[in-house]
């Protein structure tokens, strides 16, 4: 018969053991926890007792969902993570179909209060076609009453690259209150007629760089809110959706200021806009400054260049009202390639604070409909010209 030391020590061992076996030396596979990647049982307990495992680890660690499908409902990666933490996804995780079983909830998958987070690879489908029916914004003028596919709250000194987010029930990525973070070969698909499903939104963010990604959506492929400061987004191609935009800003009291964003070496493919700055009338006081377009290629883009300081989209706005959100220092540069509609550059600046210190350079935008050539508009702005324009820059010009 074994001691009752022997057997103390045994059984030790074998703790010893499953701990190895289980963290995988900080390695922390979901199956260990009980995911199934059957594609129909609900693997969402066991990717949230992995995450919290290797989140309390004082060492570096790692979270693995293997390939498969996993069949995922609302989960939350929370910090504060005691080290930095690896997300390395190699399956796809599907949201449910079913709202009620995302009720009340603005986010399917939410990252929130960590610093040192990698997410690396994977397929987030969050199976939205069913619930796009559902977004009535059209009539109600309300647009976020349905999750988001990846939520990145309060997201510091992190990168995510590699990963695909398909179908959003909602905006597929948002970026809130986040510092110093890198998307990278980032896959956006879902289909044009997918209502306010953009592709990545930043909000009250700094120092966020995009680049290398494929966004196919039925919004704005990448779009910038107030507090947007220190944003880089380059190598995107984007189409089909509404372009990629700044804005739209005024809507709210006590919004940031955006600040210092360069979007460049981009394609725009079959989208209804280019690039565009947007703000509501009517709008309290706001500041966007320092923005600048270059390198930009349009693929049968309607209005490729744009300024709106008259946007409202549903109608349910002052639209006599002039904004308040001061537009300057700005720079289109090298934008060239073909417009779908005749009026190629449009620039409608604020009468109550018009745009100051607009700068547009070496622009060239064909447009081959039946109807002419391709024209400009200005109002309540006095851009620099510089390089090649064509259209002649400001066919009309005015003030109002």
């Amino acid at each position: 018969m074994m001691s009752s030391i022997a057997i103390r020590g045994v059984v030790c061992l074998l703790f010893w053991l499953a701990l190895v076996t289980k963290s995988q030396g900080n390695t922390y596979d979901v199956r260990h926890y009980g995911a199934k990647i059957n594609g129909h049982s609900d693997d969402s307990q066991a990717i949230v007792s992995a995450w919290r495992e290797a989140c309390a680890s004082p060492n570096p660690s790692k979270v693995v969902i293997p390939a498969g499908t996993l069949m995922v409902g609302a989960v939350k990666f929370q910090g504060p993570c005691k080290a930095p933490v690896i997300v390395q996804a190699q399956g796809t995780l599907k949201a449910p179909t079913d709202l009620n079983k995302l009720k009340s909830q603005d986010g399917w998958i939410v990252l929130q209060n960590i610093d040192g987070l990698t997410l690396v690879g994977g397929t987030f489908d969050g199976q939205g076609s069913t619930a796009w029916a559902e977004n009535n914004c059209a009539k109600t003028g309300k647009c976020n009453s349905l999750p988001i596919n990846l939520r990145f709250n309060m997201v510091n000194n992190s990168i995510i690259r590699d990963i695909t987010s398909l179908n959003s029930k909602l905006f597929h990525m948002n970026l809130l209150g986040c510092n110093n973070v890198t998307l990278q070969h980032v896959t956006i698909d879902a289909a044009a007629t997918s209502l306010n499903t953009d592709g990545i939104h930043v909000g009250r963010s700094n120092g966020i760089n995009i680049s290398d990604a494929n966004i196919k959506t039925g919004d704005d492929c990448v779009s910038l809110g107030d507090g947007s400061q220190h944003v880089n987004v380059e190598k995107v191609n984007c189409g089909p959706g509404h372009g990629i935009s700044i804005g739209s800003l005024g809507k709210y009291h006590n919004e940031e200021p955006v600040i210092g964003v360069t979007i460049r070496n981009c394609t725009l493919t079959n989208t209804m806009n280019g690039v565009r700055v947007k703000t509501w009338p009517a709008s309290p006081n706001g500041l966007a400054r320092d923005l600048h377009f270059e390198n930009i290629v349009m693929n049968n883009v309607s209005t490729p260049i744009l300024i709106d300081q008259q946007y409202c989209p549903y109608g349910q706005c002052k639209a006599q009202v002039p904004s308040k959100v001061k537009i300057t220092d700005v720079s289109f540069k090298d934008i060239r390639g073909t417009s779908a509609t005749k009026l190629a550059v449009k620039l409608v600046c604020s009468r109550g604070t018009p745009c100051q210190n607009v700068e547009m350079s070496g622009i060239h935008l064909v447009y081959e409909g039946n109807n002419g050539s391709a024209t400009s508009q200005c109002v309540n702005v006095k851009p620099m010209f510089t390089g090649p324009l064509f259209p002649p820059a400001c066919a009309s010009s005015l003030s109002s």
